[in-house]
Formats: structure tokens, sequence, C-alpha cells
């Protein structure tokens, strides 16, 4: 990772002076204007999943999803990538001593993905840089993304003898079509963010130094919105992709009574009745 802060220090006892390291923190979470900001932060590693870092994600998206303040949610990463995927030297250090994927897909990157994916209010990634593997899943868990014009996306799992995980195999093909998505999965080549973008990987690409201005704009727009109807939309979807027109139909109906009793539709149609813009409180 590089070298590391260190401050001195004077143990107890003793005269002799210490220098103590201070780990840096791997995941960051930041709450500003209603948007909640989990930056991904080993950059020297391009930012590649260690054991530790996957349990802070974990717990910055759980924090995400439950903090009242936070009405949109910003995914980023570090330095000069988004994500790389797994730490491969720490997955080699684990199947050489026996301990293999130690259940990583179940207890890591299947609840992340899945807190992002169903979190109850809208989630951006702002692409910086290579997203590959479990990295590249996260982008496609995510509600919107908006990708530097040097992001790259690879599926990578093929290139190492994996199945794909973090939920690829059901965003990816429902971002592409089957066919495509059975293409980039088998074959792994990367795609640059300007295919990344016919494709429908991503929403909007922007030049490098306008991703961080661009991403956060979207995310402070959505969070000045009605967050229990962005909910609504992501539910819905969610339901659509898996079950039958009569089904969907119902659960809309569902949806649209549970928006009918918010705040927020009522101060709009007010609002609107009045020719005059809503202000959205999220409830």
């Amino acid at each position: 990772m590089g070298e590391r802060p260190r401050r001195g220090g004077r143990a107890r006892g003793t005269s002799t002076e210490k220098a103590r390291t201070r780990v840096p923190e791997t995941v960051l979470y930041d709450l500003t204007d209603g948007v909640a900001t989990i930056t991904l932060n080993r950059p020297d590693a391009m930012n590649s999943l260690t054991e530790e870092m996957k349990e802070a994600l974990r717990a910055a998206v759980e924090r995400a999803a439950g903090d009242p303040g936070a009405r949109a949610v910003l995914l980023t990463g570090a330095g000069r990538a988004f994500c790389a995927g797994q730490d491969l030297r720490e997955h080699a250090d684990n199947l050489a001593s026996g301990k293999g994927l130690d259940d990583t897909v179940r207890k890591h990157y299947n609840p992340i993905a899945g807190g992002l994916a169903s979190m109850p209010k809208p989630v951006v990634a702002a692409v910086n840089g290579v997203a590959a593997g479990a990295g590249a899943a996260l982008v496609f868990a995510c509600d919107l993304a908006v990708a530097s014009e040097k992001a790259s996306f690879a599926t990578a799992f093929t290139k190492i003898g994996l199945a794909p995980d973090s939920g690829m195999s059901w965003t990816l093909q429902r971002l592409v079509g089957r066919a495509k998505a059975a293409e980039l999965l088998l074959l792994a080549d990367p795609v640059k963010a300007p295919e990344a973008l016919e494709l429908g990987l991503v929403n909007r690409v922007v030049p490098a130094d306008e991703l961080a201005p661009a991403a956060v704009e979207l995310a402070r727009r959505l969070a000045a919105g009605p967050t229990r109807s962005y909910a609504a939309v992501k539910a819905a979807l969610d339901h659509a992709a898996s079950h039958d027109l009569a089904s969907t139909l119902e659960k809309e109906a569902v949806l649209q009574d549970e928006c009918e009793k918010t705040s927020d539709h009522r101060n709009a149609t007010e609002a609107f009745l009045k020719k005059q813009q809503p202000t959205f409180e999220g409830r």
C-alpha cells in the first residue's frame, strides 16, 4: 500500500520514543447535502478488495441504507482506479493456506451488491478508472453510472478460472442483453468508456476532470428529489424483472398506494396546482 504516514509516540514507562503506524481507512464515508459518499480508498492497490476492505464496504453500504440524512448515495474510488476487484495477493495466500474463498461471496460480495441494488434511495457510481471483476459488478449494481473517459470495464472472472459473482450474472444481462452479457463474461475483454456508454453499462461519459462535479451534481439532484418515489421505482423495476405482467400491475398498485400517502406527493400536487416548484423532503 505504499509508505504510511507515521506519528511519534513515547512508550509508557520508558524514555524510548516509538513510531506508531496509522493505518488509513480503506473505505471512507461522508455525508454532505443529503449525499452519502462512499469512497474505496486503497489507491496504491487500485482499490482491490481485501477482507478488511470488504467488511468496511459492507458496513458503509448498510450505514448509507439506514442513514436518515442520506437521500442519495455516491460510490467512487480514490486514485486512478475505481476498483480492480478482489485483491489477488490476499486470495493467493488464502489458497496456499487452504482457506480458499473462505465463503467471501456469501459473507461480503452478496450483501454488498444486494445492499446497493436494494438501497431504498438512488445510488450513483462515479467510475474514475478501471472497474474489473467485483469492481465492475459494484457499478452494475448501482442505479446510475457516470464514467470518466479514462474508465474501463472488465468482467475478469474467467481470466482466473472463476464464475461471476456480486450479482453480475443478473445485472449484466439486464443492462446489455443475454448475448452480449455472455460475450463479456466468457471472453472477459476490457470495454472502454465510449463502448460502455454505447452498450448501456453507464449513463454518461465525461472528461476525467469533470467526473467528480458531474457525479456530485447528479447525486445532489437525486438527494433533493422524492426519495420514497425513487425507492418505489427501484422496487417496481426489480419486481418486473422476474414476474409476469399481472403480478407487476398489482405491485405497481401497491407501490402507488404507498406513495400516495407521502408528504412529498401531497405537497408536490399542491405546488403543481399553484404553478410552483415543489420542494421534496424525502418523506
